[in-house]
């Protein structure tokens, strides 16, 4: 039996793409089905979202998440990629470091945003995950087959020293923007921020989708080439760059 996007709560953004926007954070996590593959963006906030968003993304499929990209290490992004056990897992360079060694401080922002800390703790123990991530330095193609491939772009840094975007050619460009780009609130600049950066990086993003892209935030509704353009503008004047 054939499930839709909308049964599962999900939103259908293009033929064979589409996001849930999940509880708690409002962060967005991203489905690319392929003729036999699937590539998950990002991973929710802990093992059992992350097991949810498993079976969900597996009915929407029809096969396992074969791909998971990871737009940047932060933990409402990455503490259910553990879940994803056959997946080959990507992220921006350096990214694998933050994941390896950077576990307690990602631990600490978490429980101080309100994750539980059995959540937390179990996230972090499993955090080494499915296997070694993948390290994007540049651009990686990713054949997900039946002629449908997505962009892995390390565009960063921005939000973080380690950002990715994906890009999901097609009619509309689909642009996976992590927190780059928010909605929903104002762009959060934590310590791990390279604020002078930033707008450049959002120049990447609209050189990669394009005016006609439907570009997809961390957090938020969905958005296009103009508002990313206004979001750049905002923080060049914020942080004092052109």
């Amino acid at each position: 039996m054939t499930v839709t996007w909308e049964e599962l709560g999900w939103e259908r953004i293009a033929a064979g793409v589409g996001r849930c926007r999940l509880p708690g954070w409002d962060c967005t996590v991203g489905l690319v089905i392929g003729g036999d593959a699937a590539l998950m963006v990002d991973a929710g906030s802990g093992l059992v979202e992350g097991a949810r968003l498993r079976t969900e993304a597996r009915a929407l499929a029809g096969r396992a998440v074969t791909h998971l990209a990871l737009t940047h290490p932060h933990f409402d992004h990455v503490f259910g990629a553990a879940a994803f056990t056959d997946a080959e897992v990507f992220g921006a360079a350096g990214a694998e470091r933050v994941l390896a060694d950077g576990r307690e401080a990602l631990r600490a922002d978490a429980v101080g945003n309100g994750l539980h800390t059995r959540v937390a703790d179990e996230a972090v123990a499993a955090l080494a995950g499915p296997g070694p991530l993948v390290p994007v330095s540049g651009e990686l193609a990713l054949p997900l087959g039946a002629g449908r491939e997505a962009l892995l772009v390390n565009v960063g840094p921005g939000h973080t020293a380690h950002d990715l975007a994906v890009l999901v050619p097609g009619s509309p460009p689909v642009v996976f923007c992590g927190d780059l780009v928010e909605e929903s609130g104002e762009p959060q600049a934590g310590p791990d921020a390279a604020p002078a950066l930033w707008p450049a990086a959002l120049d990447r993003l609209l050189s990669l989708g394009g005016e006609d892209a439907v570009y997809v935030p961390g957090h938020g509704a969905l958005v296009d080439a103009g508002f990313v353009r206004a979001q750049r503008d905002a923080l060049a004047a914020r942080f004092g760059v052109s």
